[in-house]
């Protein structure tokens, strides 16, 4: 029997700096290239780390191809624009957009994962943002309060980038936590979810106009059948014939745990498969087939910063207005249960909706009385993106500080794309004020961000 050692000790070694810049941006999805972009444009020299081979995260790698409303619920305010809209008009140019109507705030438009990752590639390069793929953070340097330097790791070995300011925008705070922050987990951390891109469904709509897909791969008769949850899908513009479903549900998840995100990736994709394996045997007359997996399993939600605001679900439904509002959204408070089937949807207007698996009608109820007005959208302050222990650091996106149902409604990517956009904005002027990023004036921030094209409300 071969003797496993507890330990091995590296030895110390020189790390060569590689990059002298005023903000690393760590998490290149569009959270990240809009907090890299914003900052570049405002003056400073940006470095982009991302660990796969192309931006855009969740929309790109996951294939998560929708992104929800840019108007409030009612449909007459524009409540989001800047980056967010300056990337949708350049896919409505390459033709890989569509867009329903404004009375769905849950869902506006869809697009070509592809044709997005490529989009942002164009706009990292238009502002000589240095990039980093296939790269890691392995270390930061921490000086007190700041860190000064952003260890990576990646073909070329171990490197070191210099930095003033650093956003955090990695979804699962690692710039934190190689910084020793104390992070945060809700007790129940939402589940994850791997799409899959299918061929052949039209066929079998045409045939049997009565097909369910949730009924198909729920049926609790049918020993193959997924774990209750909940399905649903979306179009692909521009593919036809293409649709990617997102009915898997991988509970039990610690994604900042190697071990544990391995084992979701192999179970997400069993999943996948077996989605396709179940219509096949309901349908074996059509050639219903699998024709792409994502490189990443969709992450809803892993740890959280200790932030100077935590934002509360009450802050949410209620359309509390912040001083120093960086994100406006219209998006219902969304809980896919940790360990249980269906879905709680919770709405500006007091109306709730509880399905307990994609196969059974939700039940609908009130979590609030009626009242006279109700809100139309709700906001992100930007306390709630500042660490309270690191002077130079802002986070971005799944990783800031909210509660567990303000969660299920900022999660979503247009909040987490003007969260970006606000953190490389105000990075820019905390470095050119001299001031941390906790005392940056959030007026001034505002200001800056209308002025940029986004809009504060």
């Amino acid at each position: 029997m071969i003797a496993v050692m507890s330990t091995i000790r590296e030895p110390a070694r020189d790390i060569p700096v590689i990059a002298d810049c005023d903000l690393v941006v760590v998490g290149g999805s569009c959270t990240g290239v809009f907090a890299a972009v914003a900052a570049a444009r405002l003056g400073l020299s940006v470095c982009l780390v991302e660990q796969f081979n192309q931006f855009g995260g969740t929309a790109t790698a996951s294939m998560v191809c929708v992104w929800h409303a840019l108007w409030d619920t009612a449909g007459k305010i524009e409540i989001t624009a800047g980056l967010t809209r300056e990337v949708l008009e350049r896919l409505r140019r390459r033709g890989a957009l569509y867009e329903t109507e404004r009375t769905n705030p849950h869902l506006q438009f869809g697009f070509v994962p592809a044709e997005l990752a490529c989009e942002l590639d164009v706009l990292v390069l238009e502002h000589r943002i240095r990039p980093f793929l296939h790269t890691r953070v392995a270390a930061v340097v921490r000086d007190g309060r700041t860190v000064s330097a952003v260890v990576i790791e990646d073909k070329s070995g171990r490197r070191a980038i210099r930095t003033r300011a650093v956003v955090d925008a990695s979804g699962d705070a690692d710039v934190l936590r190689h910084a020793g922050h104390a992070l945060h987990r809700h007790a129940k951390v939402q589940p994850a979810t791997t799409a899959v891109m299918v061929s052949g469904l039209d066929e079998v709509r045409r045939a049997d106009p009565g097909f369910n897909l949730g009924k198909t791969i729920f049926d609790p008769a049918n020993p193959q059948a997924l774990r209750r949850g909940f399905v649903w899908g979306s179009r692909v513009p521009g593919v036809p014939g293409q649709d990617l479903i997102f009915g898997t549900r991988v509970h039990d998840l610690d994604a900042c745990d190697a071990d544990s995100l391995t084992r979701a990736e192999i179970e997400g994709r069993n999943q996948a498969r077996r989605i396709i394996d179940l219509v096949r045997a309901k349908h074996p007359e059509h050639p219903v087939a699998m024709t792409a997996l994502p490189a990443r399993i969709g992450l809803r939600e892993s740890c959280h910063a200790h932030c100077l605001h935590q934002l509360t679900e009450a802050e949410v439904l209620d359309g509390v207005r912040f001083p120093d509002a960086i994100a406006n959204s219209c998006y219902r408070v969304d809980i896919h249960p940790q360990g249980g089937g269906g879905i709680i949807f919770r709405y500006l207007d007091g109306r709730e909706m509880r399905q307990d698996a994609a196969d059974q009608a939700g039940v609908w109820g009130r979590w609030r009385a009626e009242q006279a007005v109700d809100p139309t959208y709700y906001q992100v302050p930007y306390r709630s993106l500042v660490p309270r222990d690191l002077d130079n650091v802002l986070v971005a996106g799944r990783c800031l500080d909210a509660d567990p149902g303000a969660f299920g409604a900022v999660r979503v990517m247009v909040v987490c794309n003007q969260m970006g956009e606000a953190a490389g904005t105000a990075a820019a002027l905390a470095l050119r004020g001299g001031s941390t990023m906790a005392a940056v004036d959030p007026q001034l921030l505002r200001r800056t961000l209308a002025e940029r094209g986004a809009i504060m409300l």
